[in-house]
């Protein structure tokens, strides 16, 4: 009897932990980096490597200045592997070359969501 006991004690603690664990995982606060964008001869250029999420999440371009973000691509996932920029119709397949360019309009102070292929991960470009 003590055994059970204990097991359904010991069960209980690690489920509970793993909710908490799950709950930290989608709905805690976390830290994003904030990338900006390098001069170039012909823009500006900025790079978002993709390995278990987007790094930098947030890209911050200058409006006026042609860009380019570049999405390395490190990783396999399938929910990584399309990036979508709904509001300028872009949906691009990541796994065909290691790294996949997107021209971002900056003729005005905007801001442009992306996210994976199946809305679970995150990112901005914020042209200012």
């Amino acid at each position: 009897m003590k055994v059970i006991r204990m097991a359904k004690l010991i069960v209980l603690g690690g489920a509970l932990i793993l909710i908490g664990l799950i709950c930290w995982w989608f709905f805690g606060h976390h830290v994003q980096q904030t990338g900006r964008a390098t001069r170039t001869k012909t823009g500006q250029e900025a790079t978002v490597v993709v390995n278990g999420g987007y790094s930098p999440a947030t890209i911050v371009l200058k409006k006026g200045i042609p860009a380019k973000v570049n999405f390395e691509m490190h990783d396999s996932t399938a929910c990584l592997s399309h990036v979508v920029v709904e509001q300028l119709g872009i949906d691009k397949d990541l796994t065909k070359q290691p790294v996949t360019t997107i021209t971002v309009p900056t003729d005005q102070a905007k801001e442009f969501n992306y996210a994976c292929g199946m809305n679970m991960f995150h990112g901005k470009i914020i042209v200012k």
